[in-house]
């Protein structure tokens, strides 16, 4: 995590993942595919504190960094068939219902050229192309206090059926949180907003949807060319 372009430290802040131990040989990429999991607000044990929390102001930039397996400059950053929206929501911590609001999202922004050309993605041709960073903006004048961001990138290459229909495929979301505390003297509190669980369904045609499907294929089956991005708008 990076506060105005300074580095803040491998793994500070942030609820890494706990699904077989800390590093080297934890913190595996398995993705959450269960939307009533309570992993899907910070992933897995996601609602456990961590001892460092980040310290930012207002309207300062924060640029989340992402790795597949490490961090360096060869990293893949994440699965080139990976193709998905990216979102990042905020929330006072610790969350309560309906706490957390979205700030940033970025979907499908470019048609593909040729048959089944799943187009160009937030994950994959945006966040991977520039070395795994998304930004977003802490709100001006936010009231002073400890919050979460929870960012998160969604795999859509087995989403063209639900987890729950087909346990195999589903859509593949990848939450991270990082906790901050805002300083300052602002005043303005965060709006209602989603609960995680309970933000996304399972017929969302944001969370069912065939990234290869496209309407130059020659399947007689109709094709959305359209996304839709899960969860409220910003």
């Amino acid at each position: 995590v990076y506060i105005n372009g300074v580095d803040s430290g491998t793994f500070e802040g942030i609820r890494t993942p706990a699904y077989n131990g800390p590093p080297p040989y934890g913190y595996a990429n398995s993705p959450v595919k269960d939307l009533d999991s309570i992993d899907m607000r910070c992933n897995v044990l996601g609602d456990h504190q961590v001892p460092h929390t980040i310290q930012v102001q207002p309207g300062d930039n924060v640029t989340m960094e992402w790795h597949h397996d490490a961090r360096t400059a060869t990293d893949d950053i994440i699965a080139s068939s990976h193709h998905g929206p990216a979102m990042v929501y905020l929330s006072p911590d610790p969350p309560t219902e309906n706490s957390f609001v979205k700030i940033w999202e970025e979907g499908k922004f470019a048609e593909g050229e040729g048959p089944q050309a799943p187009g160009k993605w937030a994950t994959t041709a945006d966040i991977a192309a520039n070395g795994g960073r998304m930004n977003v903006r802490i709100p001006k004048g936010l009231k002073a206090g400890f919050y979460l961001i929870r960012a998160e990138m969604v795999g859509l290459h087995e989403a063209d059926v639900s987890y729950q229909k087909n346990p195999i495929r589903g859509a593949q979301f990848y939450p991270n949180c990082i906790q901050i505390e805002v300083l300052g003297d602002g005043d303005i509190e965060l709006p209602e907003g989603v609960s995680f669980p309970g933000a996304y369904k399972w017929d969302d045609p944001g969370v069912v949807y065939d990234v290869y499907c496209s309407t130059k294929t020659t399947t007689t089956a109709p094709c959305t060319t359209t996304y839709q991005i899960p969860g409220p708008t910003v």
